[in-house]
């Protein structure tokens, strides 16, 4: 079968999911004709995903997020204002989106929770079949725990997320743990779509703490940690364009451009990661066996969900900032739940391929 993506580029966890599904339609002799990515002005598409999508790519404009100043806080109210300016633009993107569907004639289209891709089958109904993936499908679920308060930003969050999934024949909610399908919802509680990269990782325990920021706003709390902590060893990872590829803050401290390789060997011998709870990196740490502090990123309902939802499948725990301190007092007691999290995710084909192609 035939096979076109539709991918958000905010962050990497949608990026590395694509990659990881289609090596594993691939390997079942399935074709991947094109691949689109929501992109925007704020952030850049890492080249790792050029190089391993193994397919035509495409980058649209899509609607965004807006975040203060200090490029830390996502500001709800002025992303939906500017949003709204940019309608012609979404326009000529869903036009461009249409184009494309019509020249490759794609069987099934799986869109990786991109706003463009719901209001793509609303406005245009294509024949080809949708499915959706992401991990905030999962928030339909009824057993679903959210964080106190939010109520505003869980209905806004409802109506994004039900624009995205209106024409979709199934809907596969990523998980940190088995839970039950909801077939009147079209939702399928399914692993998590880790790269092959990751679970041929041999874990170790080095003496340096890994992390992963969103926005660059917060190396400012990263590096005020570290003024007062200056014998321990840091690495983080950040979507900062204009700065080299490895940022030597001091000879402990170095903040890394997105870099998969790179990333993936040091989390394999980190003693504990800190990241503003991305799902996909936060299961990369869990399958290695790594003790977790998420800081969700201010203002993003997701992560805060992420981050108690990842708490309650023992992946570690959140904080409100970047107070290493208390992930060094956590790593000596967490307690290592990989074996039962790598069973799950070593799942993920068999679970995939069956709901996609029968």
């Amino acid at each position: 079968m035939k096979f076109l993506f539709i991918v958000q580029g905010e962050g990497r966890g949608h990026m590395t999911q694509a990659i990881s599904l289609s090596e594993m339609l691939r390997s079942e002799g399935h074709e991947i004709v094109h691949v689109l990515v929501g992109k925007s002005k704020r952030r850049e598409i890492p080249e790792f995903f050029f190089k391993k999508i193994k397919a035509e790519v495409t980058s649209i404009e899509s609607p965004n997020f807006v975040v203060d100043t200090q490029n830390k806080k996502i500001q709800m109210g002025r992303s939906m204002f500017k949003n709204m300016f940019l309608l012609g633009t979404f326009i000529k993107s869903l036009k461009q989106l249409n184009k494309i569907v019509k020249a490759t004639q794609p069987d099934i289209i799986i869109n990786f929770y991109e706003l463009l891709g719901g209001l793509y089958y609303i406005f245009y109904r294509p024949k080809s079949k949708l499915f959706c993936v992401g991990h905030q499908f999962l928030l339909l679920h009824p057993e679903f725990k959210f964080p106190k308060g939010h109520k505003m930003d869980h209905w806004l969050m409802n109506i994004y997320t039900s624009i995205i999934a209106l024409h979709a024949r199934k809907l596969l909610a990523l998980s940190f743990r088995p839970m039950s399908n909801v077939p009147e919802k079209k939702l399928y509680v399914v692993p998590p779509l880790l790269r092959p990269e990751v679970t041929r990782l041999i874990p170790e325990k080095q003496n340096f703490i890994l992390g992963y920021i969103l926005n660059s706003g917060y190396a400012e709390d990263v590096k005020k940690w570290h003024e007062s902590n200056p014998d321990i060893e840091l690495h983080f990872f950040w979507d900062k364009t204009d700065v080299p590829e490895e940022l030597f803050i001091t000879d402990k401290l170095v903040l890394h451009k997105l870099n998969d390789t790179k990333f993936l060997d040091l989390m394999s011998k980190c003693a504990g990661f800190s990241s503003t709870a991305g799902f996909e990196s936060i299961c990369e740490a869990m399958y290695l066996g790594k003790p977790i502090m998420m800081v969700p990123t201010y203002g993003h309902f997701e992560q805060a969900c992420n981050a108690l939802d990842a708490t309650i499948a023992g992946a570690g725990f959140k904080s409100d900032t970047f107070n290493l301190t208390a992930l060094q007092d956590y790593i000596p007691k967490h307690k290592d739940v990989s074996i039962a999290f790598r069973k799950w995710a070593d799942s993920s084909k068999s679970q995939f391929l069956n709901l996609l192609t029968t």
